[in-house]
């Protein structure tokens, strides 16, 4: 049976509809960045969507080639997730999607190093004739945040968000966003970060699943 990190690791992809504090470990993803209104049909972050998948496929499948992976196991493709920031913002103003600069993302398996992910690259493009170029390897240490499950429409967030906060405050916590996102690099960045449980081409909006999980520290 393919390993599937939702139900593996229920504490990161599986919370209550009520905040909690956790510690995140450090993990690798596939990913794209970008910016830009996230529901622009053929914009950038519906583009970046095709392109991480096609990456996440061709190491799942890499099974049936001759290529072989050292560890390999087989795996469902974890969900979809998202770092979003705006410049001058602190936290998400959903009024200005336009202004959104993102980072999608879907989660790499432990056994596939910055070697097999560049194989895997060379291998998509080969095959699909598309230019992967703009999706690289991402580590990522999230460390500790405020986490909770939302359910319903991406603009109904600020009430879920609303109850993480005072959760937050009232446990000794305070947010820890990146303020900055201007400068090169993002190793020790902090963000907003949704994970995306539900296919919103075949879910109503007030049925939507999405981890919400913001970065925070001791007050």
């Amino acid at each position: 049976m393919a390993f599937d990190y939702k139900k593996e690791y229920r504490e990161f992809y599986l919370p209550k509809r009520k905040p909690e504090i956790i510690t995140v470990p450090p993990m690798n993803f596939l990913a794209v960045r970008g910016k830009g209104d996230p529901n622009e049909e053929g914009g950038a972050y519906k583009q970046s969507i095709g392109l991480l998948y096609g990456i996440a496929f061709t190491i799942k499948m890499s099974k049936l080639t001759d290529h072989r992976m050292e560890g390999y196991f087989d795996f469902v493709v974890p969900p979809l997730e998202g770092l979003w920031w705006q410049r001058g913002v602190k936290g998400v103003d959903y009024s200005r999607k336009e202004d959104f600069e993102w980072i999608s993302m879907i989660r790499l398996p432990e056994f596939v190093t910055e070697e097999e992910f560049s194989w895997a690259k060379e291998e998509a493009a080969a095959k699909k004739k598309t230019d992967f170029s703009e999706v690289k390897f991402f580590p990522y240490d999230e460390g500790l945040c405020v986490q909770c499950m939302h359910v319903g429409a991406y603009d109904d967030e600020p009430k879920t968000i609303s109850c993480m906060d005072a959760f937050a405050a009232e446990s000794g916590f305070v947010a820890d966003m990146s303020d900055r996102c201007d400068k090169p690099g993002m190793e020790g960045r902090r963000f907003h970060h949704e994970i995306y449980l539900s296919d919103v081409r075949r879910c109503r909006p007030e049925n939507l699943k999405t981890v919400i999980r913001h970065p925070v520290r001791r007050a």
